[in-house]
């Protein structure tokens, strides 16, 4: 295998992978600003745009566990370039649609772009020298947080003030540095697992039974947690996986290898990061909405799309700030530390909600301290994937991890959404989400945190291996990966 890369050429990799990570995030909350006026735009009802969204969030998961296996496969930066191209195009398609078929249609392609982010974890492994890394890792894995953090504002001020087919335009156009970027920047690194088969029947199995979950809990309160399709959906959704499971571990060469994905150090990881998921997304939910509630109401904050936007943006550049910080703590006393350090301080930034949720200032803070805990979570959990799995694995293994983020996000977006559906008040024949509603969704979030740190307590220490068992395990994974040593 090729020795990493010297520290200049390693400064523009990680440039690029953070750049490529923060364009693949603000995909994502492109077209918060516009949910409100969708059906408009798209000549559609209400429950149809909202699948401009699912759309995005159901391919994305679908495709980034594929994603990642394919990098190990047939090469890290070709499939970075591959997912290029979908974010290219879905913009594009986005831009050019006048109806709600090709937006999501649009959306869609866009979500099968969401692989760059573990697909340029994994790849810093290969090329960055050691004491670089974990800062790298925190970095890049962050980057996801950050481009959701900054791209909110951005997207607003473009939609308040200019055409909103520019979000998109301007979309392709970040996507198409991105890919020029890889062309030039990103070296080609060997295969690590070149000359295994893909596990196609793996990857439609985990396609089942994760459209199948995420569809019956983001639709869940539309069509009814106890209606006769929802309900379906997770049957069929267990036994999906149920079935894949068994697959897995019996075909040669799977999709995700669940032996490897049961060691205690990488299953309590994942666990703990769908709590990390919940955690983050409960404040990305209600405070935007506190900000941009009447101030009539006694607790709303009257602010526009644009000014709740801007008074989250310092969260988002905190997070920027703090991730490379993250990796150094990381280096010193441990990704497990590190975690730990995240969930609390996400956990802080909730307990402080409760007094401060009354000013924008306040909650300003309050998501600066939140991001920050994100931040130092979301480098952690990369870094205890990738010390747990053979070379061969790493990008399948972290975007398994990226697919169990995203899950939290969905689930915390569920519960969240229902508690601010369920606990209202009416005034003036208006019936609208109660100040305990929106306290209750924070402390949620505050909890599920303080959950995630004692999984991560739980986290078993990484046994250090004797130099002898070292070079034969580093032997191994370059033979299984064909390259000489």
């Amino acid at each position: 295998m090729d020795a990493p890369q010297p520290s200049a050429r390693a400064g523009g990799v990680i440039a690029t992978l953070a750049f490529a990570g923060t364009t693949a995030a603000i995909m994502q909350t492109l077209v918060t600003p516009l949910i409100a006026d969708l059906p408009e735009m798209l000549h559609t009802s209400s429950s149809n745009a909202a699948w401009v969204i699912t759309a995005t969030l159901l391919v994305a998961a679908v495709c980034v566990p594929v994603v990642g296996r394919l990098g190990d496969l047939l090469g890290k930066r070709r499939m970075l370039l591959a997912c290029s191209v979908p974010l290219i195009v879905g913009s594009v398609v986005c831009a050019l649609s006048s109806s709600v078929v090709p937006m999501i249609v649009g959306r869609g392609l866009q979500g099968m772009g969401m692989g760059m982010v573990p697909l340029g974890i994994a790849l810093l492994r290969d090329v960055v020298p050691q004491e670089r890394l974990s800062p790298s890792i925190a970095l890049v894995s962050a980057s996801m947080g950050i481009g959701g953090g900054l791209g909110l504002p951005i997207a607003a001020a473009i939609a308040q003030y200019a055409n909103w087919r520019a979000l998109f335009w301007g979309s392709a156009g970040l996507a198409v540095v991105v890919a020029t970027l890889i062309w030039f920047l990103i070296p080609d690194v060997p295969a690590a697992a070149k000359g295994q088969r893909f596990d196609a029947p793996g990857a439609v199995g985990l396609a089942v039974g994760l459209v199948c979950l995420l569809l019956g809990i983001s639709k869940g309160a539309d069509w009814g947690w106890g209606s006769a399709t929802v309900l379906g959906l997770f049957a069929v959704a267990i036994v999906a996986f149920l079935a894949w499971g068994v697959w897995e571990l019996r075909t040669g060469d799977p999709l995700i290898d669940l032996r490897t994905t049961a060691r205690p150090r990488v299953l309590i990881t994942n666990i703990a990061s769908v709590f990390v998921g919940v955690g983050m997304y409960s404040s990305m939910l209600v405070v935007p909405q506190l900000l941009q509630f009447p101030e009539a109401t006694g607790y709303g904050l009257g602010q526009s799309m644009l000014a709740s936007g801007l008074w989250m943006a310092p969260g988002g550049i905190m997070m920027m700030i703090v991730s490379p910080l993250g990796g150094k703590l990381t280096n010193a006393r441990g990704p497990k530390f590190t975690l730990i350090s995240g969930v609390l301080v996400i956990t802080a930034g909730y307990a402080l909600s409760m007094g401060l949720m009354s000013s924008a200032w306040g909650l300003m803070v309050v998501c600066i301290v939140i991001n920050s805990g994100v931040g130092l979570a979301y480098g952690a959990m990369p870094a205890l994937i990738m010390s747990s799995v053979p070379l061969s694995e790493t990008a399948a293994a972290n975007g398994f991890n990226t697919l169990m983020r995203s899950l939290g996000t969905s689930i915390g977006a569920a519960v969240v959404g229902v508690v601010l559906a369920q606990m209202t008040t009416t005034a003036g024949g208006y019936t609208f989400t109660s100040e305990g509603g929106f306290r209750t969704g924070l402390i949620i979030g505050g909890g599920v945190a303080l959950l995630a740190a004692l999984v991560a307590a739980a986290i078993p220490a990484v046994r250090q291996a004797a130099p002898s068992e070292e070079k034969a395990e580093a032997v191994g994974e370059l033979e299984d990966a064909g390259v000489e040593s």
